[in-house]
């Protein structure tokens, strides 16, 4: 029986011949504020759980610091409205955390009517992959990388007693689990331009040096202290990753000539 022919304007996959339906700009714009409206109702869901329990977050993102403040040392704040506006931003950022279940779904349901049967094949584990990598980041970050660094610093104040201002505290631990998660996500990273083929096993061997180099950077940037044990704490997850993304990036080289083979190969 033959197939009866796509309509007309619809856009061909390159292999199968699959089409996808066409949408006009102003139905893209249309998906797009429906799905904007449900990610933010579901941000508004989790600020309003996370509000309510805004005090048990903090302090559980002060742990890493308050196991080592010595006696009299505590936690302060410099402004009278600083707690108000601080636990507004515990709720948010929280209530994002726990919405991104959801976001990540409204993003697939949005980008996934775009894409070929074997481009859905890729991209819903590449959103999974980076999700699971972001949160091994802020884990890092949370549970080595943090306690490390604050009880580097408390050591070197001994002999002084420490009154934190907790502004200061929550917007260098935001920046330090957001930007553990954002390295983490190297790995996908390298497997995107490996599968573009815009790098290769061979040019990310050849650069080894020049990446450590930028990794102690980065790791500078983001570790709050300056000595050598924590920048290499810092650092030493991200050369571990960088070698693993070579070999990911081996692995799309390899999916790449074979499907250049099996395209190339003449028809029967």
């Amino acid at each position: 029986m033959r197939e009866s022919p796509p309509a007309e304007g619809a856009a061909r996959g390159p292999a199968t011949g699959e089409s996808l339906k066409p949408m006009t700009l102003l139905e893209h714009l249309d998906e797009l504020r429906r799905r904007l409206m449900r990610c933010l109702m579901a941000v508004a869901v989790g600020f309003a759980v996370s509000y309510a329990y805004h005090e048990e977050i903090f302090q559980w993102l002060a742990l890493p610091l308050t196991r080592y403040l010595p006696e009299g040392g505590r936690l302060v704040y410099l402004k009278l409205q600083e707690p108000f506006m601080l636990f507004l931003k515990v709720a948010l950022f929280a209530g994002i955390f726990l919405a991104a279940p959801f976001l990540l779904w409204q993003l697939w349901l949005f980008i996934s009517p775009g894409l070929y049967r074997h481009e859905k094949r890729y991209a819903l584990p590449f959103i999974v992959f980076a999700s699971a990598l972001f949160l091994a980041g802020c884990g890092f970050a949370y549970f080595i990388a943090l306690p490390s660094a604050f009880q580097f610093f408390i050591v070197m104040g001994k002999g002084y007693t420490p009154n934190i201002d907790i502004d200061f505290f929550f917007d260098l631990v935001l920046f330090i689990i957001l930007g553990m998660g954002a390295v983490f996500q190297l790995p996908v990273v390298i497997a995107f331009l490996a599968m573009m083929g815009m790098v290769t096993p061979r040019f990310l061997i050849q650069k080894f040096r020049h990446a450590v180099v930028i990794i102690f950077i980065v790791a500078a940037v983001i570790s709050p202290t300056t000595d050598a044990l924590n920048l290499v704490i810092f650092a030493g997850p991200m050369l571990v990753l960088y070698v693993l993304s070579i070999g990911v990036s081996w692995i799309f080289m390899r999916r790449r000539a074979k499907t250049g083979a099996v395209d190339g190969a003449p028809a029967a």
